[in-house]
């Protein structure tokens, strides 16, 4: 039987979602608090890691059992710590928690105040052209190759983003980025860039150069990971 678990966790509590052999993560404690309720060795595949102090609002993981799932919720949440448990549901066996995404959202909060607890808000005390911001946007959104705002090697740098959205509430700015696939940092390095030129840093040109030649050195910054959740993944 596979079973999909929908789950939230406070990124700030852990060293990032992929297991390890030293530091707390949320794959190991999950597996750890699976495997005593079931009585069964279990091994979670998720749909994507978040890295240290990101947060996540609707993760999504996957595993197969032999055992019964009576409460499995209820007796989940009460094992887990920083770590809840949205959902249980019992899925076809083609289900895979990566595999089967059709887009995932992600939410970014800068926090302009600077008076906001900074394990979920990245802070900036400087002020930010968020019309430039929107209008630079625009330039991320389609199928592109974002060789220039992925960290890391990776044989295909090519994605989809089908959404932006960025909007000022109660000097709190809010980046939302809809999607297919997000690769490691990509979304704070997209962040990133919108920060810089927002600050007047960098211009839309840049950032237009960075999409067409994406062999040529990355200019920008990489956002902070304390402002960033995982927020929803749609199958």
């Amino acid at each position: 039987m596979k079973v999909m678990l929908t789950l939230s966790y406070d990124g700030s509590k852990f060293y990032g979602f992929q297991r390890q052999k030293t530091l707390r993560n949320v794959q190991g404690e999950l597996e750890s608090a699976l495997s005593d309720i079931l009585n069964e060795e279990i091994i979670v595949k998720g749909a994507g890691r978040t890295d240290a102090k990101v947060h996540a609002k609707g993760q999504v993981v996957h595993f197969e059992t032999t055992k019964n799932i009576h409460n499995l919720k209820e007796k989940l949440n009460t094992k887990l710590k920083d770590i809840k448990i949205k959902k249980v549901r019992v899925v076809s066996d083609e289900f895979h928690a990566r595999h089967s995404v059709l887009n995932k959202t992600y939410l970014y909060k800068i926090d302009l105040s600077g008076k906001r607890d900074n394990n979920y808000y990245t802070r900036i005390r400087y002020n930010l052209d968020i019309k430039k911001m929107k209008e630079a946007s625009k330039l991320f959104l389609g199928t592109h190759d974002f060789h220039n705002f992925v960290s890391g090697e990776r044989d295909n740098y090519y994605s989809t983003i089908f959404k932006i959205k960025i909007y000022k509430f109660n000097n709190v700015i809010y980046l939302y980025f809809n999607g297919i696939a997000f690769y490691r940092y990509m979304v704070r390095n997209l962040v990133g860039a919108l920060i810089d030129l927002g600050r007047g840093k960098a211009t839309i040109e840049d950032i237009q150069r960075m999409l067409d030649e994406p062999n040529k050195p990355k200019l920008l910054q990489t956002a902070l990971p304390n402002g960033l959740y995982l927020l929803k993944i749609n199958y």
